[in-house]
């Protein structure tokens, strides 16, 4: 794919979704979305955060003529409800909503994107359930790793300094190691309506400050939305991003990557594209990747950590092409050949 052609696709208008909800034993409604052909190649895309939601921009990445492309809410994001909920909310039970969903809708396999904490979210999924997945193809890749949350609270602050003023001080916290814990405190039900809102929305400036430290002088960048309903929207966020930084995503380095040499070893394609220039998850995430599963298939490219950035936008959609599109191709002529 050109970027001519990832430009066009980025003015058309967005394609029509088939929303439905998976209705969970524990109290949780699951919100997913359809899009694409109906005989496409199948692909759950997993968005990051933890808790920011799915975005119907990443339909863009795909030729919907030859995807089925199902984008999932991850439990208390976006639409799914109870929003902002952490009752239940782990990742083998994000794992299970995933098998759910894929056979609700009739996938024997399916291949997944997964950005950021989605591509640790797809990593752990595809070493667990390695018979449902046809291939993974991730995007910045987060490896839950203790190393990486520090950074993130306390390292990245150098990046952005006033705004990381601003979120300890909405934290009420003067020591950058004990700031996440003292926001997840903050963010717990009950708590200070008012204070919550302040801090979600200095954690948003924080969050966004780092992301523009890493992008081009002259870029667009993203609105600010300081609506009270989208305050109450951004409490939820943290508050699930919170929860499960606090846990390591019940996951940590060692055990991601023992479950991508699993889903390998199991016949799983990899294929990773990072950004050179992303400021939340380090590019040495690539080569722990390339070290531990030697079979995947890893790019480093001139870009930042969103999959809006042009570059990425363009190697990824490039990935699932090649492994998705590709493959099928090659298993159609192989059965006229025979």
């Amino acid at each position: 794919m050109t970027m001519l052609s990832a430009k066009r696709r980025s003015r058309q208008t967005p394609p029509p979704l088939e929303a439905d909800t998976l209705r969970t034993r524990d109290g949780h409604r699951v919100s997913f979305a359809v899009a694409g052909a109906v005989d496409g190649v199948p692909v759950a895309v997993l968005h990051g955060g933890p808790g920011s939601g799915s975005q119907p921009s990443a339909l863009r990445l795909f030729d919907l003529s030859r995807f089925r492309v199902v984008l999932i809410d991850q439990r208390g994001t976006g639409a799914s409800t109870p929003h902002g909920s952490v009752r239940h909310n782990r990742t083998d039970y994000l794992i299970a909503d995933l098998e759910a969903i894929r056979t609700r809708l009739g996938f024997d396999r399916w291949g997944v994107l997964g950005g950021s904490w989605g591509a640790a979210l797809a990593l752990a999924y595809a070493g667990q359930c390695p018979q449902s997945v046809t291939g993974v193809v991730l995007r910045g890749l987060f490896l839950t790793s203790a190393r990486e949350i520090r950074g993130l609270c306390i390292a990245s602050r150098k990046r952005a300094p006033r705004a990381w003023a601003r979120l300890s001080a909405a934290a009420q916290c003067k020591r950058p190691a004990g700031l996440a814990a003292r926001c997840a405190a903050a963010l717990q039900y009950g708590a200070s309506e008012t204070r919550q809102r302040a801090l979600a929305l200095a954690w948003r400036g924080y969050e966004d400050a780092v992301l523009a430290s890493a992008t081009p002088p002259g870029a667009a960048q993203p609105a600010a939305r300081d609506s009270r309903r989208h305050a109450r929207k951004l409490i939820g966020k943290y508050r699930i991003q919170a929860h499960y930084l606090a846990h390591r995503c019940w996951l940590g380095e060692a055990r991601l990557l023992s479950l991508a040499r699993r889903a390998a070893s199991a016949g799983v394609p990899l294929a990773a594209v990072h950004g050179s220039r992303d400021p939340v998850c380090p590019s040495g995430n690539l080569r722990r990747l390339a070290r531990a599963v030697p079979a995947a298939h890893v790019e480093c490219v001139n870009a930042g950590h969103l999959a809006s950035d042009p570059a990425l936008h363009e190697r990824v959609a490039h990935a699932l092409a090649a492994m998705f599109i590709s493959t099928v191709q090659e298993g159609r002529s192989l059965r006229r050949a025979a």
